[in-house]
């Protein structure tokens, strides 16, 4: 990591505790103006005729953090722009603290946003950038200092007033970047993949400063638009997963990672396996069935509905396989080793059984198994669960 990085971390570490004073004093703020919260009604937008988020519907509640992600042209920067107002329905209606602003122009919405290239202007210095949209509102020049000194103190930039953005690291412009969209006092802030432009151990940082961030202003609404799961899953309270325009799932963050409800959620957030059965027994007892995995007898999580001889997808997370068995109800699938990569954190092992592909991601192992070699794979009936076999869900 170079200097200028290292700075914007330990700068971002430093005089927490007036940080946490800006952060209460902006929270009270914004509490006095009421509540947030964003929906979405049946949206629709189209580029050119060609429909990119169809029929969306979603409700964000006041204080929460919801993070939507999918593949590329899902649609959920779209669905980000239209709260924003940088895009508009062509049905459906958008509101933002119970108010329909469909109608109404961006700078009119009270939205703070932050986009991944920081946005800042040039030109500028540190305090004019986050002053920019309290001026543009004509706001007391005294109120303008106050904010902006209180903002940039609640990320940690408050020595860096004077400087240029060109002056910054990326992390730091990034704090820059947040401290401009909350001076406004927004009741709702979008966060439009605002990490992907920083390298690997900065993103870490800023994920660890957004949340305390969160934590300091839990009346703020955050809809945070990503392509990385694990910012999702450590920032967010709920995840949406869009694919083609359309919410394929919704729920919270450890639920939906747990249980998912369909096979593209299971596939995209978090690699799952997910391995052909069938059941042979729904209700095996203690709220498992047994399903048969080619030769091999095997117990889930009972799902709703679930039928004799029907096929469903057995997802188990390749965190929760194990060469070793937690208890001696765990499950046993015998399997021969693949590929052994080693990662640092983890051994990341793919096994090949019943001609089907596992992945096994283990704390770093002493003695590994090596290629070719056989092994009795484990992992606990209640944290594998059973996904009707619906194709891409």
């Amino acid at each position: 990591m170079n200097s200028a990085a290292a700075r914007g971390i330990e700068a971002g570490s430093v005089d927490s505790q007036l940080a946490d004073l800006a952060a209460a004093s902006l929270a009270k703020e914004a509490g006095a103006q009421g509540a947030g919260g964003i929906g979405f009604e049946g949206v629709t937008v189209a580029y050119k005729g060609s429909i990119v988020l169809a029929d969306f519907t979603l409700a964000v509640r006041p204080g929460e953090v919801l993070a939507l992600i999918g593949p590329s042209g899902s649609g959920k920067t779209t669905a980000l722009r239209a709260v924003a107002g940088f895009v508009r329905p062509v049905a459906g209606r958008v509101s933002v603290g119970g108010r329909d602003v469909t109608d109404l122009p961006p700078h009119a919405r009270g939205i703070g946003m932050v986009v991944q290239n920081y946005a800042l202007f040039p030109h500028m210095r540190v305090a004019e950038n986050v002053a920019f949209g309290l001026r543009a509102r004509h706001a007391p020049e005294t109120e303008v200092r106050a904010q902006v000194e209180s903002c940039l103190a609640m990320v940690g930039m408050a020595a860096f007033g004077r400087r240029y953005p060109r002056e910054l690291s990326g992390g730091q412009q990034q704090r820059v970047a947040i401290a401009r969209a909350l001076a406004i006092r927004p009741d709702v802030l979008l966060l439009d993949e605002p990490l992907s432009a920083l390298d690997a151990q900065i993103r870490h940082a800023m994920i660890e400063e957004l949340a305390r961030l969160h934590r300091s202003l839990p009346a703020l609404t955050v809809l945070y638009v990503t392509h990385d799961q694990s910012e999702a899953l450590t920032l967010a309270d709920r995840i949406g997963i869009l694919r083609d325009g359309r919410l394929r799932a919704l729920g919270p963050s450890r639920e939906l990672y747990r249980r998912p409800p369909n096979r593209f959620a299971a596939e995209f957030l978090g690699g799952a396996n997910l391995l052909p059965v069938v059941i042979e027994t729904p209700d095996a007892g203690n709220g498992f069935s047994e399903v048969r995995f080619g030769t091999t007898r095997l117990r889930a999580l009972r799902p709703e509905g679930a039928a004799a001889g029907e096929t469903r997808l057995l997802c188990i997370r390749p965190h929760n396989l194990t060469f070793v068995p937690g208890d001696p109800a765990a499950n046993t699938v015998l399997a021969r080793v693949h590929e052994v990569r080693w990662k640092g954190e983890l051994h990341d092992l793919t096994l090949e059984a019943e001609g089907r592909t596992l992945r096994l991601a283990s704390v770093p192992l002493r003695a590994p198994p090596e290629p070719g070699a056989v092994v009795s794979a484990y992992f606990a009936p209640d944290e594998a669960t059973l996904l009707a076999d619906e194709g891409d869900g």
